[in-house]
């Protein structure tokens, strides 16, 4: 990551610096003279290349619903960013923990006084692009394998990084080999192996663990490692299958295809070679989000995973789309601070719904067009 950032600051050819209004008591724009609010940015000459993407300046009125976004909901998920600031953004980390906006009003104000934003487009000057959705999942478990609760899930094996690739899926569950591997590594035991799958594609979730005693608590299972096989999508799988039309290949759809079709889980299953493994990481605060790959916790419906070729972890970003199903129009600030294998390309984005049951559900039904400005620190 440190070389990624590092290329950034190169091909932006300065540090990104800002300059603010005087903090430290909370402030409000309409406390502040006219001369002193955040003027409408003129558009800068010059685009800037980063990876498959270019960014492209841009006026705050081109972003749609600008002023309609609860905006001071960003702040828990900019601060956590900025224990990780992206190259250019120390300064203006610096003034946001010096900050405290008390409104929707006086956030944007702040957010217009420090950054500049770019439309981001492909290299071929596309600003059209995809947004997928993602959450924690929230599993069952129990400690040994009992009743329903047969399912393991797997700490690394001690051999993963001596053999590469390591075993399939359907090698790890047919191989009397490949099942040594990974005996004595079991974390826990869930009951439906197509939630240890849609743990393992999401990356981390939560147990809800019933000890021995009988005592219930939850606890974080992150990811540690994979099998380095390549990930192949199930929903893919059963389009090809013809079990599936595209509008259906969603997780509830895949999920309601398995109950009537038991006898072809396995075949289901064995589609994606890949398998992630876990570790097992305390949960003192259940209300704080797992971390991403900025090594700060998500913020549920202000974080996103991008492709950090094209936008550097840290960045602040504004999302136009809509949300699954009813086509209402999301539209955002958020924070890029995670990515994920199948995240790439210039106008692409994940992104992270939380966790529970509605989380499950709009994750698993996301797939909606995209735009997305780049809210960069003014130079």
């Amino acid at each position: 990551m440190t070389r990624i950032l590092a290329l950034c600051a190169l091909i932006l050819g300065v540090l990104f610096g800002c300059s603010s209004v005087p903090t430290g008591t909370p402030v409000s724009v309409e406390s502040l003279p006219p001369a002193a609010r955040p003027p409408e940015a003129p558009a800068t000459e010059g685009s800037v290349q980063r990876g498959r993407a270019r960014w492209v300046p841009a006026r705050w009125s081109d972003l749609p619903g600008w002023d309609a976004d609860r905006t001071a909901e960003l702040w828990p998920a900019l601060l956590r960013g900025c224990d990780k600031p992206a190259a250019g953004w120390a300064s203006v980390c610096a003034e946001a923990r010096r900050a405290a906006p008390v409104d929707d009003a006086s956030t944007r104000a702040w957010l217009q006084r420090h950054l500049q934003p770019y439309r981001v487009e492909s290299i071929e000057g596309s600003d059209q692009g995809l947004i997928t959705g993602y959450f924690e999942p929230l599993i069952e478990a129990r400690r040994t394998p009992q009743g329903r609760f047969r399912v393991p899930v797997h700490a690394p094996p001690a051999d993963l990084a001596g053999r590469k690739p390591y075993w399939t899926r359907q090698q790890l569950d047919t191989l009397p080999a490949a099942q040594a591997s990974v005996r004595g590594r079991e974390l826990a035991y869930v009951t439906d192996p197509l939630d240890l799958l849609i743990l393992q594609i999401q990356g981390s979730g939560r147990l809800s663990i019933t000890e021995a005693d009988g005592s219930r608590r939850q606890v974080r299972v992150a990811f540690a490692g994979h099998n380095d096989q390549p990930y192949k999508s199930v929903g893919r799988w059963l389009i090809d299958q013809g079990e599936l039309r595209v509008d259906q290949a969603s997780w509830p759809g895949i999920k309601a295809w398995a109950q009537l079709n038991p006898q072809r889980i396995s075949e289901l299953l064995w589609s994606n070679p890949r398998v992630v493994f876990f570790r097992e990481e305390p949960l003192p605060d259940p209300t704080v989000g797992p971390r991403g790959a900025q090594a700060v916790p998500l913020t549920p419906g202000r974080s996103v995973a991008i492709d950090p070729t094209s936008i550097p972890y840290g960045t602040a970003l504004w999302l136009d789309t809509t949300e699954p199903l009813s086509n209402i129009p999301l539209r955002r600030v958020v924070m890029a601070q995670d990515t994920g294998s199948a995240i790439t390309g210039a106008v692409r984005v994940d992104y992270f719904w939380g966790w529970g049951d509605n989380a499950e559900q709009q994750a698993g039904r996301m797939k909606q067009p995209l735009r997305v400005w780049v809210l960069a620190p003014r130079s």
